[in-house]
């Protein structure tokens, strides 16, 4: 469900395409973290290596509708790569102890992984194997994703809110939380 949830996500705007600095702005990072919010760390992390070994493959699954292992030098990569990682903290870390602020921060500290992840790797990409613009900096990379950093933060925290209500109601892989009864 993830894998595909995924998917849907990274292409729900190519109908009205939004790409800042070659990084189109998605919901990928929302669904990543959701993933290892409500399936737990290792599934959830499963979960999103299936969906880049889909797309590395050739499935259309990647944002703007791409796909193959030809995806694997896009400056861009970075990001899918750090999916698995964004979703394998997410759950980690709400697997410690299922609170709400637990969620929230779980769901914040996959965005920041997402974030350094996925601007080192555009910044590499562009220095080695692709031609940056000569005014290109590492500045400039994180400049470009200062765009899409309040509408991820204002995801995350729904990522984590949603999952901790899942969680709560017991529609997670994981035990779902309990409550004490007075």
């Amino acid at each position: 469900m993830f894998v595909a949830l995924t998917a849907i996500g990274a292409n729900i705007t190519s109908i009205i395409p939004f790409v800042i600095g070659g990084v189109p702005i998605t919901l990928q990072t929302f669904f990543a973290i959701l993933s290892g919010l409500v399936l737990g760390s290792r599934l959830g992390a499963f979960s999103m290596f299936v969906y880049m070994v889909l797309g590395l493959a050739g499935v259309p699954v990647f944002a703007q509708f791409k796909g193959g292992a030809a995806m694997v030098l896009s400056p861009t990569f970075g990001f899918i790569i750090s999916f698995i990682f964004v979703a394998y903290v997410a759950g980690k870390i709400a697997e410690t102890k299922r609170t709400f602020p637990i969620y929230i921060v779980a769901a914040l500290i996959a965005m920041a992984i997402n974030y350094v992840f996925g601007t080192n790797w555009m910044y590499a990409a562009y220095l080695f194997w692709f031609e940056a613009p000569t005014e290109f900096s590492y500045k400039i990379a994180w400049l470009w994703m200062s765009v899409p950093l309040p509408k991820d933060i204002v995801l995350s925290i729904l990522a984590g809110a949603f999952a901790y209500r899942l969680n709560k109601y017991g529609l997670s892989v994981r035990y779902p939380i309990e409550e004490k009864v007075v």
